[in-house]
């Protein structure tokens, strides 16, 4: 009789846990039901870098859809992990990092999705010779790539310089670096690294966009490893954390930089020495890496009143604002990130206009905040809005056909940015379509030789 009731007792636990589980498994499948059918409303795919999984090594453990930053990029459908919301990816690679039988590969957009990108050699070197693009305009985004094609480049340099050899030359540079950001950086520090006679020319601040960021942002989500420094093996940091590395960077003695000296030409000679020239002083030097970001010159709307002093495209500390009647103006995450820090300053009362009927593009996490902040009514959302003109005392709005008027002390517009394109074909370097699967492949076997995997 105990032996059945024994029997009994843990017949009926197994089928509670059962029961859970089942329930678990029902609702996983419900969501990524719901993300696919989501994902259906963007005809666009990934744009860059994203998983290619192997569905013939696939186990369908979910993995890989626990742990993408961006939320509902992959899910798993009949068993197997899928891609329903492809255009979210931005190729932070923990999917397949995470992945227990490799079955998760990262690749590059097909080239059809690919933009007319700057023309680049796998070692980062443009139409010009010894001329070199790395950081976000290169293609790639993230700054975990930046810091790897910083360190990269400078190595391909050095391997150059001791292959064809060389004599040092008085008041010639080995390296020009312009640009003070993550890419820039890291190349700055393998320059060091090296024993380089280098110089970095920043037209802004040192950190480069990053800088700009709010409060707390997470700026990577995975290892990285920057020339000097060894691995940051934090899987999380923030923009407080790599501007703090930033300001031990820049108290180096050896930290040869030079802050606003935006570079205004570069011209290569017979001799094959670049003159790099700035509003006040020319360089010369034998090498030039471009460590451009990709955000340029803020884009501007050309509404009635954008020049007013109130109207601005970056937030720097939002807490420098309270008791204020804003506006901002977009719909990506920048915007929505903005509008959410500005609101939860004291009295400030935040409307986002956006011109279109829903956010598209935004972050899983930011898209789930916002939603609260609507509920709680913190951010006034209008969609299917303009801007018709800032006033000094107000705004005229658009807001689905009909006119209105709100009260407010600031602007913020975050319309992208005009990317330093015209530059570079100003100093000839050569445009075309690029196929990008090739790079990601590279990108997509380095990962796992750094993981200790054989490709």
């Amino acid at each position: 009789m105990e032996s059945l009731i024994t029997i009994a007792i843990a017949v009926a636990v197994s089928l509670f846990f059962l029961r859970g589980y089942l329930k678990s498994l029902k609702q996983r499948d419900e969501l990524a039901k719901q993300a696919a059918e989501k994902g259906k409303v963007f005809s666009e795919g990934p744009r860059s870098q994203h998983p290619h999984i192997d569905t013939n090594n696939c186990i369908g453990c979910a993995t890989c859809t626990t742990v993408c930053p961006e939320g509902d990029v992959l899910a798993m459908l009949a068993g197997k992990a899928v891609i329903v919301n492809g255009y979210k990816c931005i190729g932070h690679s923990l999917c397949a990092e995470a992945c227990p039988v490799g079955a998760i590969t990262m690749v590059m957009a097909t080239p059809s999705m690919g933009a007319d990108m700057p023309y680049m050699t796998p070692e980062f070197e443009t139409s010009i010779e010894n001329l070199f693009l790395i950081g976000e305009l290169g293609g790639l985004a993230l700054i975990k790539n930046a810091v790897n094609q910083g360190r990269e480049c400078v190595d391909h340099l050095v391997r150059r310089r001791a292959s064809r050899g060389g004599t040092a030359q008085t008041g010639v540079y080995d390296v020009l670096i312009v640009g003070a950001g993550p890419a820039g950086i890291s190349a700055s520090l393998r320059a060091i690294e090296n024993k380089l006679n280098y110089i970095t020319l920043e037209q802004d601040e040192i950190g480069g966009t990053v800088a700009k960021y709010p409060r707390q942002k997470l700026v990577m989500t995975s290892p990285v490893e920057f020339p000097m420094y060894g691995k940051f093996k934090k899987t999380e940091l923030s923009k407080e954390n790599l501007l703090a590395f930033w300001d031990m960077v820049l108290n180096r003695a050896d930290f040869n930089c030079v802050t606003g000296a935006k570079v205004e030409q570069i011209n290569k000679g017979e001799d094959a020495i670049f003159t790099v020239k700035t509003a006040t002083n020319e360089y010369r030097t034998r090498a030039v890496i471009l460590a451009l970001g990709k955000t340029g010159t803020p884009r501007k709307l050309g509404v009635q009143g954008e020049e007013q002093g109130k109207v601005m495209y970056r937030l720097i500390e939002a807490d420098h604002y309270v008791n204020k009647k804003i506006l901002i103006v977009g719909g990506g995450d920048s915007a929505v990130e903005a509008a959410m820090g500005l609101a939860n300053q004291s009295g400030n009362k935040v409307t986002l206009c956006y011109r279109s009927a829903q956010f598209s593009r935004i972050k899983e996490r930011n898209s789930k905040r916002i939603a609260d902040c609507m509920r709680s009514g913190k951010v006034e959302v209008l969609f299917n809005t303009n801007p018709v003109e800032f006033k000094v005392d107000s705004v005229l709005l658009d807001v689905q056909g009909e006119k209105r008027e709100l009260p407010n002390d600031f602007v913020w517009i975050f319309a992208g940015g005009v990317p330093p394109y015209d530059f570079l074909k100003k100093i000839g370097i050569r445009f075309g379509m690029r196929d990008q699967t090739q790079e990601a492949s590279k990108e997509a076997k380095l990962a796992l030789q750094e993981q200790g995997v054989p490709s």
